[in-house]
């Protein structure tokens, strides 16, 4: 997945930058494109706001936005069900879901160490 970052709010483009370094590309190369702003004619557009009619609502952690845009990855370029079902010797591959658990796991133990340092920093 190439994602493209184009945003009015500088803070906002920054942070989708830091968040998604793996996965940049130029606006011409890119499969989805993320925006502050509504652009009607690019059908690529991930439209970040909080507005309810938004693609992703704001405030989102960056495991929420990886979701998102993944899930709407997979409605622009559907993908025969085999790629997401990789079966080898009758089990199934959960790598990727291992990977995503670990993520939101590591995120969710720094959130959590964030708040008990704030507390007793306080």
């Amino acid at each position: 997945m190439k994602i493209a970052v184009e945003c009015k709010s500088p803070l906002l483009q920054k942070s989708l930058e830091i968040f998604l370094s793996s996965h940049l590309s130029s606006l011409k190369q890119c499969d989805i494109v993320v925006r502050d702003f509504k652009a009607l004619d690019d059908d690529r557009t991930f439209y970040i706001s909080k507005d309810s009619g938004s693609d992703l609502i704001k405030p989102f952690s960056k495991s929420a936005l990886i979701l998102a845009l993944e899930k709407r990855y997979e409605t622009l370029s559907p993908q025969p069900k085999e790629a997401f079902n990789s079966f080898t010797d009758g089990t199934a591959d959960f790598s990727i879901l291992e990977k995503r658990i670990d993520i939101l796991t590591q995120e969710y133990k720094e959130n959590i160490l964030k708040a008990v340092r704030a507390f007793y920093e306080e």
